[in-house]
């Protein structure tokens, strides 16, 4: 697959595969420590993971109905006692979902909402790196995400004229030098501190 502009496809092996060596690299005594999203710990955290794998792997396949059609805000992620292997499982059922290039065609819904199922294949991608560096920094575990998935991040997250690129989903952005590495960047466009530590 490739990240040309004038082709939607993106493959979301890699960032999945981060996500999935991140937390495996969790210890138990990390559940509840915090993490840079302020309503989430690592437990939340993980659970969100969960679903939005669920969600976003039935997108692609345009399999709409309780897993695409609900908020993830609606309420705090809970973290099942499998999840050490509901995780993996779910990011390799997801990144082979938007392998398919029908996945990448038409319309879909996540999140409660429809729209083009190649906007949803990147917004899936973003999901991955962002909470991949989200959990790497709070688990003080290293991360560096391919330069592919980070660039269709980088590109999704620009901001725009009215809401600044935001939505309802990220905080303002944050400003970051520009000639900082292209992670600090996309973190930055997130509403994300790159600096954050647990401790801070």
């Amino acid at each position: 697959m490739t990240t040309n502009p004038t082709n939607p496809l993106h493959d979301l092996h890699p960032a999945a595969e981060a996500v999935a060596r991140l937390a495996e690299g969790v210890a138990d005594a990390r559940l509840d420590d915090p993490t840079p999203c302020p309503d989430y710990a690592v437990k939340e955290l993980l659970g969100h993971l969960i679903g939005l794998a669920g969600a976003f792997r039935d997108a692609a396949r345009k399999e709409l109905g309780a897993t695409t059609d609900t908020d993830p805000q609606s309420a705090l992620p809970t973290l099942p006692d499998d999840w050490r292997t509901a995780l993996p499982r779910r990011l390799d059922e997801l990144s082979r979902a938007w392998s398919t290039p029908s996945a990448w065609e038409g319309q879909t819904r996540a999140g409660g909402i429809d729209l083009p199922a190649a906007i949803a294949g990147q917004v899936a991608l973003n999901e991955l790196v962002v909470h991949g560096w989200d959990l790497a920094r709070a688990t003080g575990q290293p991360y560096a995400p391919d330069e592919a998935s980070l660039r269709v991040s980088y590109a999704l997250l620009e901001p725009t004229d009215g809401d600044g690129g935001r939505g309802t989903i990220f905080g303002p952005a944050v400003d970051v030098p520009e000639d900082a590495p292209l992670l600090d960047q996309v973190v930055g466009r997130s509403g994300r501190r790159p600096d954050w530590h647990p401790e801070a």
